[in-house]
């Protein structure tokens, strides 16, 4: 069921002119971002604004779920273990000058297989929702409103299914390409290997990645605003789908340079934020293992520990805050060129500007989608 969350498309509104010389007034800015056409360093500052602004149910939401499949995916593994203790250790305790055997090789992988299937699903279901949970924050970001832990996971978890849908549609259509080039290489490469088949095998197998990825990264870029546009307009995944290659139509190139350097930017800012961690649990643990080195049989190893100890944590703790990071940056520049196309195509503006000055709705009471998170229609 669609929610209209006042983002849907409508007819374009007539600019106001300016003439005889004068300075047009700057563009509102209710929220992170000034209501008109964007640069890319609005685009940027406008996401890290956002992060800053409503980094409390950004990483909320991103822990919730990444917790949550995690949980899942050591609670299958930790169950699977437990069924097959006997067959794992007959595999990977086979005694002296003894194999494994066939059938407990066989047994072990069909045993973690639905393991691994969990784990598919929970890192796919993981990504729907961090895609959702961009769009739903800057629909609030743009506004200038305040939102809520609780309102945005309602927000993402209510349009979690066309997400996902968009999500896996988009994946294996930018995927088909890709995936054509070993279903003809593969063969040629096996076939020229033992002289009975032409030697051009490998040759054919890299021209075709050569030939299919820009294809991929093609229809890739062109399908990337479709969870923006099914959380702030409320398509289905197929809708959503055909919303994005409009949209990205004949902006392809500044989707496609504005989203690599947003990952650029994530990746680089996920970078410095774990240097320091890493450089603290080098401290605690190379003076260990020093000591341990001129101590010989005298030291303590219980010094060395802690020191592991402590570089295992700080990694640990690093790697989580740059990861988050890096998983939650991208979609909100996704979000943002979403809008910016939408302003330069639709003179969205206007609709945005009436939406920022009503009087900030109850979160508590249903609108008229019946969605209590969804935004108010603009006048």
């Amino acid at each position: 069921m669609s929610h209209n969350t006042g983002w849907a498309p409508h007819p374009g509104q007539p600019m106001p002119q300016w003439g005889g010389g004068h300075v047009p007034p700057p563009a509102p800015k209710p929220g992170v971002i000034p209501l008109q056409p964007l640069t890319v360093g609005d685009v940027l500052g406008g996401a890290f604004s956002t992060f800053r602004r409503y980094w409390k149910a950004l990483l909320g939401v991103a822990l919730a779920v990444q917790g949550a499949g995690l949980l899942l995916v050591v609670l299958a593994i930790g169950i699977t273990i437990a069924l097959v203790h006997d067959r794992l250790s007959a595999v990977l305790d086979p005694g002296p000058g003894e194999r494994a055997a066939a059938e407990d090789v066989v047994a072990l992988v069909l045993a973690f297989a639905p393991a691994v299937v969990l784990l598919v699903v929970a890192l796919t279901v993981g990504a729907a929702m961090i895609s959702a949970l961009g769009p739903a924050v800057i629909q609030e970001a743009v506004l200038g409103r305040p939102t809520t832990f609780g309102a945005m996971w309602r927000r993402c978890w209510s349009r979690l299914p066309s997400v996902l849908g968009t999500v896996v549609l988009a994946g294996l259509i930018a995927a088909a390409p890709m995936l054509l080039v070993p279903a003809v290489g593969v063969p040629l490469v096996i076939l020229s290997a033992d002289g009975s088949g032409p030697p051009v095998g490998l040759f054919v197998l890299l021209l075709g990645v050569l030939a299919c990825l820009p294809v991929s990264v093609w229809l890739a870029t062109r399908l990337s605003l479709a969870p923006a546009a099914a959380v702030c307009e409320g398509p289905g995944p197929v809708a959503a789908l055909r919303r994005s290659s409009q949209l990205a139509e004949d902006g392809w190139w500044r989707v496609f340079g504005i989203t690599m350097l947003g990952h650029f930017v994530a990746m680089a800012v996920g970078y410095a934020i774990q240097i320091p961690f890493t450089l603290v649990g080098m401290v605690a643990f190379l003076p260990a293992m020093m000591e341990m080195d001129a101590g010989g049989a005298d030291a303590d190893p219980s010094v060395a520990i802690a020191g592991l100890a402590v570089y295992l944590v700080c990694m640990v703790l690093g790697g989580l805050l740059s990861g988050l990071f890096q998983f939650t940056f991208p979609p909100l520049v996704l979000a943002l060129l979403y809008v910016d196309l939408r302003i330069r195509k639709e003179d969205l503006a206007p609709s945005l500007l009436a939406a920022a000055a009503t009087t900030a709705p109850d979160r508590t009471a249903p609108t008229a989608s019946g969605d209590p998170d969804d935004p108010p229609s603009p006048t």
